[in-house]
């Protein structure tokens, strides 16, 4: 894949500062990375992550510095998002349950006022049921899709169809005499425990995961219908691990430095920045791909009248605190990029407004002109968005199994977790030092938020 950098012109910048989106219903392009912490995109700032299609994009729009998941796991985090609730009221407790087909969506909410909804890659609204159809389309019109093509993210590929394929990515290898090879690659990673082998993966590029999910987008995209508008949500499976890159990425990558884990005892420097370097071209990949779309975009006359997103469905922890992956109240976990523009978007603006990825459901209505039901607990970001106001919640929660965590932007309080505490994140970033001891009326504010019931539409912007 050629890698492209994406300029925006003038025409493609403009907008309305504040207010309604001007003009028809605008289509809608959401990127969603499976598993990208916060602190770890270029338009963050944060690391030697090459992000240049996402900071032009957030050049042109409003960058979130504290957007978190409801959820920061798998199918539970898609289900509070395809739902617009909170952990408690999404329907999904963990990888083991399938999100509840008579649970409305807002993709359904979409399609029936009049858009094309597609998807495409790790949808991940039945992680239990490990059978996706070779063409991808299993329950997709049930979720709300007109459109789809679901295949397995990189672990549930090699677990359902090592064999015999039961998924469109799997049955593409599969036909294309690369399963074997692509199956015992993953072995061998996770002999590594999925981290540690860095090594490219023997797949042609073609082939790799993510580039077989931006083709079927491109695809997807071309034959929607020309007088609906539309929306197309790219779920691909990276940064995920295991850190498989293809030999093109490998040559990127190599020769940066990176910090180290926080509060790590695990692997040395060279392993923990070779893992870095893979988990950030994994990033520039993704990158590279929204270039490509926002160029298709231009071609087809429809940049201007589109409201691109991007955000992913939970973290990373790349080691801190000894821990990999996700599933864990630490903000590597539970936050994520959050990058939004297009019409009525205001530009270049960074915010450290509170929000949950729920809130990405509501917003979608919103563009849309559809009211949020009652039953969400999402709030539509316009406000911010538009320009009206730089406050949005006055704490996010998240969730799973038996913790729950609460944030009023400075506090962070967790329950129900071996690391459990209060935590000053303007302080102590890395969530080191419980300071409940010090700080009793704090705990006992965040307490009665914390175990409260989850936030009603229709509460202030201001506060809760």
């Amino acid at each position: 894949m050629t890698r492209r950098t994406f300029t925006l012109t003038a025409s493609a910048t403009a907008g309305s500062a504040l207010g309604a989106p001007q003009g028809k219903r605008p289509n809608i392009l959401f990127f969603f990375p499976d598993q990208l912490r916060f602190d770890w995109t270029g338009a963050n700032k944060s690391v030697d992550v090459r992000t240049p299609n996402l900071n032009a994009l957030a050049a042109r729009g409003v960058n979130f510095r504290r957007a978190v998941v409801a959820s920061p796991l798998c199918a539970p985090s898609r289900a509070c998002l395809a739902s617009g609730r909170e952990y408690e009221r999404c329907g999904v407790r963990n990888n083991g349950q399938d999100y509840p087909v008579e649970q409305r969506t807002f993709y359904t909410l979409l399609r029936e006022a009049g858009y094309h909804t597609m998807a495409c890659g790790k949808v991940d609204l039945h992680k239990k049921t490990q059978d996706w159809g070779l063409d991808g389309r299993r329950l997709t019109r049930e979720w709300g899709y007109s459109d789809a093509i679901d295949n397995a993210g990189k672990h549930d590929a090699i677990r359902s169809g090592a064999k015999t394929p039961k998924d469109p990515y799997m049955a593409y290898l599969h036909a294309s005499g690369l399963a074997a090879t692509h199956v015992e690659d993953f072995h061998e990673r996770g002999q590594k425990g999925n981290y540690a082998h860095t090594a490219p993966t023997p797949l042609p590029e073609d082939a790799y995961c993510d580039n077989y999910i931006a083709r079927n987008g491109l695809a997807l995209l071309d034959r929607a219908p020309k007088d609906k508008p539309w929306f197309l949500m790219l779920n691909f499976t990276g940064p995920h691990s295991p850190m498989d890159i293809t030999r093109r990425m490998d040559g990127l990558c190599r020769g940066r430095e990176y910090p180290q884990p926080n509060a790590n005892t695990q692997f040395d420097a060279k392993t923990h920045t070779a893992i870095r370097q893979n988990y950030s071209a994994m990033v520039e990949n993704i990158d590279a791909w929204l270039g490509i779309f926002l160029h298709r975009l231009k071609q087809r006359g429809e940049l201007d009248n589109t409201l691109v997103v991007f955000c992913s469905d939970h973290g990373e922890m790349l080691g801190d605190h000894n821990r990999w992956g996700k599933t864990v109240p630490y903000q590597a976990s539970i936050g994520v990029p959050l990058v939004v523009a297009g019409p009525g978007v205001r530009r270049g603006h960074s915010t450290d407004a509170l929000v949950s990825h729920i809130d990405l459901a509501s917003t979608f209505l919103d563009w849309a002109g559809i009211p949020t039901p009652g039953d969400m607990d999402s709030r539509s970001l316009r406000p911010v968005l538009a320009g009206a106001t730089d406050r949005h919640r006055s704490h996010v929660r998240s969730g799973l199994d038996e913790w729950r965590t609460v944030w009023d932007g400075r506090y962070k309080l967790t329950r129900g977790f071996a690391q459990s505490g209060l935590f000053d994140l303007a302080r102590d970033p890395g969530e080191n030092e419980d300071i409940s001891a010090r700080e009793p009326a704090t705990v006992a504010r965040l307490e009665k938020l914390l175990s409260g019931s989850p936030p009603r539409p229709g509460a202030s912007a201001q506060g809760e």
